[in-house]
This record gives C-alpha cells, sequence and structure tokens, in this order.
C-alpha cells in the first residue's frame, strides 16, 4: 500500500509532491535589520528541499518594520527584499519543494518600537506597552499585507500564509481578553474576525497564488478564544476562499489556564475539530516527529499534510529517510539511495 504521507497533495490550484510540510520557524538571521533573506536562508531552506519536503513555508516575514518579532526578522515591505527572497526562492525550487511564506505582524509581542495593537494591553511586564490601533492604522496595515502579498508572488512563492496565530497581530483582534476595542473591529465575534476576513479577501483580490491562514484553536484561557471560535472562524475563512488552514494553538497569553501537556501530537485533536468543519486542506503541527506518526495522523483524517517543525531543524533529511522507512525506498534521491540501506 502506498503511503499517504507520500502522496500529491492539491492547495488551490498547486500540487505539492508530498505531504511534509516544513511549517514557518523564525531563523532571526537578518543582517542589520535590512529584513532580507540572506546565504544563511538560502542554505538552510534549500537543505531541507533538496531533503524531500513538499512544502517549505518560509518564517514570519514582516509586513512593515514595526511589524517584526525582532530586528534581525525577515521582511517583504520593500522591493529589495523581494530580491532577496526571489534567490530563496530560486535555490530551493530547483529540488522540487513548493514554496510559501508566512506574512506576519508581531503587534504587542513586538521588540521594536512603536508597538500597535487592537487595544494598549502589553503582553507581559517584559514587553512595552502598544499604542491602540486607529482606523488609519488599520487600513495601513491591511495595505501592508496587500502590499507584501503582491511581493510574495512577484518573487515566485507559489503561496502564501497569514500569520493570525500565537498572540500576534492579527490573533490579537480575534481575543476578547486582548481586544477592548467598541468600534466595528471589537466586541462581537464578527467584529473581532473583521481585521484577518478583511486581510484574506483583500490579498485574494491583489494576487492569483492561494492563500491560506495560520490560526491558534484556542487561547488556552478560559471564556477566551476557543475551539467553537476556531471552528466558526475556519468555515466562514473558507466560504471568504481561504486555501488552507494550518493549525497550532496557544501564544495569546504569558499565563494561560487551560494549557494541554506539551506531549507529542498534542495539538492534533484541535487540527482534527477543524478539518471536519471544512473542505479545504489542513495542516497539523505539534511535537510531530516520527514518520509513523505522520502516516497515521493521514490515515486517521486528522489533517490532509503534516508539519514536522524541530525534527526538520534537526535533520534536514528527515523526509528522505521517512521515505525508507514507510516503504517507499523508490522515491529517495539517488545521491542518497547508500545511506536507507
Amino acid at each position: 500500500m502506498q503511503s499517504l504521507l507520500f502522496t500529491p497533495l492539491k492547495i488551490g490550484d498547486l500540487q505539492i509532491k508530498n505531504r511534509i510540510v516544513m511549517p514557518p520557524m523564525c531563523m532571526y538571521k537578518a543582517k542589520n535589520e535590512n529584513g532580507c533573506p540572506r546565504c544563511f536562508h538560502r542554505l538552510h531552506y534549500a537543505a531541507r528541499a533538496l531533503g524531500g519536503v513538499g512544502l517549505i513555508i518560509v518564517e514570519a516575514t514582516a509586513v512593515e518594520p514595526r511589524g517584526r518579532i525582532t530586528s534581525r526578522d525577515l521582511g517583504l515591505w520593500n522591493d529589495e527584499q523581494l530580491e532577496a527572497h526571489a534567490r530563496l526562492v530560486k535555490e530551493c525550487v530547483k529540488y522540487g519543494a513548493a514554496m510559501a511564506v508566512q506574512l506576519a505582524h508581531a503587534g504587542r509581542k513586538s521588540e521594536c518600537d512603536d508597538l500597535i495593537a487592537p487595544s494598549a494591553v502589553k503582553f507581559s511586564e517584559s514587553y512595552k506597552t502598544p499604542r491602540q490601533m486607529s482606523v488609519d492604522d488599520i487600513v495601513s496595515v491591511k495595505q501592508a499585507f496587500v502590499q507584501a502579498a503582491i511581493r510574495a508572488q512577484r518573487a515566485g512563492y507559489a503561496a502564501i500564509e497569514i500569520h493570525a496565530a500565537h498572540g500576534y497581530l492579527i490573533s490579537e483582534f480575534l481575543s476578547p481578553g486582548i481586544n477592548l476595542r467598541d468600534d466595528e473591529y471589537g466586541g462581537s465575534f464578527e467584529n473581532r474576525t473583521r481585521f484577518l476576513k478583511e486581510i484574506l479577501t483583500e490579498i485574494k483580490a491583489a494576487v492569483q497564488i492561494p492563500v491560506g491562514v495560520r490560526i491558534s484553536a484556542q487561547s488556552w484561557v478560559k471564556g477566551d478564544w476557543s475551539l467553537e471560535d476556531s471552528v466558526r472562524l475556519a468555515k466562514e475563512l473558507e466560504a471568504l476562499g481561504a486555501a488552507f488552514i494550518h493549525v497550532s494553538a496557544g501564544g495569546f497569553f504569558e499565563r494561560t489556564d487551560s494549557a494541554p501537556a506539551f506531549t507529542p501530537l498534542y495539538q492534533a485533536r484541535y487540527a482534527k475539530t477543524v478539518k471536519q468543519a471544512v473542505s479545504i486542506p489542513v495542516i497539523a503541527v505539534g511535537l510531530i516527529t516520527k514518520a509513523s506518526e505522520g502516516e497515521a495522523l493521514l490515515l486517521g483524517g486528522v489533517c490532509d499534510a503534516v508539519a514536522y517543525g524541530r525534527e526538520l531543524l534537526r535533520n534536514p533529511n528527515f523526509a528522505q529517510a521517512a521515505m525508507s522507512e514507510l516503504g517507499c525506498s523508490e522515491l529517495i534521491e539517488n545521491s542518497y539511495k547508500r545511506a536507507f540501506k
């Protein structure tokens, strides 16, 4: 029987050769605060492409300078960065990986100056208090996402992921404990999800490549953002044309009261619940380290693709080892076959 992990997957009109995903993982390696991918990134990501990963989602890439987590984050707010991203994409696609980029804004969880957030509530004592965004700020950030998406497409990326997880700006709008606004972007579920839905809609109108969304399924604080909220949101995102949902969790608050134990596959149940509610592909993540675990998740209908984060940091050739483990040795890159005999 053919391994499901090594069957192709379609995301919109993009076909990925297998269902192994490298999720976005910040490397904090940009130099001189210029936000440009450099030689490190071209080697880092190309090694995983050569290793057999089907879809690589490049780390959180800020849509404007104040949207960086740190001053060493990648960016896509100017054309110098576009050209550097284009070199990165060119280096990776030659080895067969589909390349996506995660467009992000750190909001109140930024170490840079001029923090902005839906409300003037800081993340923790070690962070500055953000400035509450005006309606003009909201418009300008939406425009920054759209312009970054246009640059991503011009750079050759085959898909875009909107970062709406882990307590960064977009997910700050979703949380009733963080978003204390009393205008059309705060209060009700419809208002708190408006910012994300407008960003998705406006990006989709500006580019022709698939656009997906990464969400945190729960904030792990009782009475705040819940799995039921995420299911409702996922359905609405699908209706607006989202091409996939990438399901993570947490990151909203420094202190939580309902976080699960961080054990292997601890977030898989969130992906399964979302997958049962939508028909677009769902990506699962969360301490998944073995080929057999990914295969079991796919066989069990938990998800459509499997994100191996820490494991791909440890082992760029994880995908080729997984081919051997799951009996797909004919797919192993010829130059590496001797390693798996």
